[in-house]
């Protein structure tokens, strides 16, 4: 069931990417939405959009939220 996932997206590393783990397995480095949307329906969570990813509580997102990709402080 998909409300048992563990997913944690990591902070931002010096290019941009975001490590994304779910559930202990590191699945590769995000560059933006679409790419953890992919990560995620390849870890078969399917159905989701972008707009679901920003808005799962499924989701812990470690330095920064959904909209945070650069690795440089505002």
């Amino acid at each position: 069931m998909a409300a048992e996932r563990v997913i944690v997206v990591y902070p931002p590393d010096e290019t941009g990417g975001r490590r994304v783990r779910v559930d202990g397995t590191i699945l590769g480095r995000a560059r933006d939405l679409r790419d953890l949307t992919e990560y995620l329906r390849r870890a078969g969570l399917e159905g989701l959009d972008d707009l679901d990813v920003v808005r799962s509580l499924l989701i812990e997102w470690r330095g920064g939220g959904p909209e945070d990709w650069d690795p440089r402080p505002p």
